[in-house]
């Protein structure tokens, strides 16, 4: 059994705990929250033996193996390199840090330490992105990568009345990029690898942080552009163009449903069955990884995670979007 402790106490870490028991060598051994009255009513809430409260305590205990990480952004490289330091192997939720420089330090902690680092980017994991990368052949050369995520915030009619909550906060290392743009680039930087050259823009807030945007990135021969936003809704499916056909993908976030269109006019549904939750792909990934010894995911690979960050800190540089952790 791999023995989980979890940082968080929020819906998302709820999903990965129930995502993940599905897995036989998952065992939830503890939870972790800032206080103990919210560490026991979810660990109450999700059938934890344990709880804690200090950070230092769960690194040290031998009774935990690994810990998810499900913090406020702002908070994962500190929380992981603390852990990673203790011999914990870490999934910690997207985006992996803040920076680039963050992400640099907990890869350094990772190798250090023996143990296994990855993201939690469960669209990468999931077997219709299998099926994408499998069948990215029939398309012929590919020239265009189109991501999109859009989705209107439920906390932005708090921020329009006054209410600056996590989402919308700097402090926190948050906003549209950090939240829905990194669903959109690191798909892509895993089918395509790091681009050329990257041309942002955005809409920035009062409070700090961007609300929407939209980048281009040039890979040579093939082009990508990508829109996420937290203030509009989109309907819009993402797509890859080849020359020969194009590949319609219905939600880069949580791809399950999958038409190739091709130039003569044929269709072909290459979707596969994902019978699971959609975190359970990350949380197996994870535990083989632990399992078997590896240190990394070939997929969800500490390289994949550098490039993405990258990519988001040069886009926030050209618009001007700055976290109080890009100064520590």
């Amino acid at each position: 059994m791999v023995r989980f402790a979890t940082i968080g106490t929020n819906w998302i870490t709820e999903a990965f705990i129930g995502a993940a028991r599905l897995i036989d060598s998952f065992e939830l051994a503890a939870v972790c929250s800032r206080t103990d009255e919210t560490a026991k009513r979810f660990a109450e809430k999700v059938g934890a033996p344990r709880t804690f409260t200090d950070l230092h305590e769960l690194a040290n205990s031998p009774d935990i193996d690994a810990v998810y990480i499900a913090s406020p952004n702002a908070f994962h490289a500190e929380q992981a390199i603390l852990l990673m330091n203790h011999g914990k192997h870490v999934l910690c939720e997207k985006p992996l840090a803040s920076n680039a420089k963050e992400v640099e330090a907990m890869i350094a902690a990772a190798e250090r330490n023996g143990v296994v680092l990855m993201e939690a980017m469960k669209s990468t994991l999931m077997p219709n992105f299998a099926a994408i990368r499998e069948h990215l052949p029939q398309l012929g050369r590919i020239r265009r990568y189109v991501g999109n995520y859009c989705q209107y915030s439920s906390r932005y009619d708090a921020y329009k009345q006054g209410t600056v909550l996590n989402t919308f906060n700097p402090a926190f290392s948050n906003g549209a990029i950090m939240d829905l743009g990194v669903y959109c680039l690191y798909p892509m930087v895993v089918l395509f690898g790091k681009p050329r050259s990257v041309k942002a823009q955005s809409v920035k807030l009062a409070s700090g942080v961007d609300g929407e945007g939209a980048i281009v990135l040039d890979y040579g021969d093939m082009d990508a552009v990508v829109f996420y936003s937290k203030i509009t809704n989109s309907h819009l499916p993402s797509e890859i163009q080849g020359e020969d056909g194009n590949m319609i993908i219905d939600a880069i976030h949580t791809p399950a449903k999958i038409d190739i269109r091709y130039r003569d006019g044929r269709v072909e549904d290459i979707t596969v069955p994902q019978d699971k939750p959609p975190m359970y792909y990350e949380a197996k990934e994870f535990i083989r990884l632990i399992e078997s010894g590896e240190r990394e995911s070939a997929i969800n690979s500490h390289r994949h995670s550098l490039w993405t960050m990258e990519i988001m800190d040069e886009a926030r540089r050209q618009t001007g979007i700055l976290f109080p952790a890009d100064e520590r």
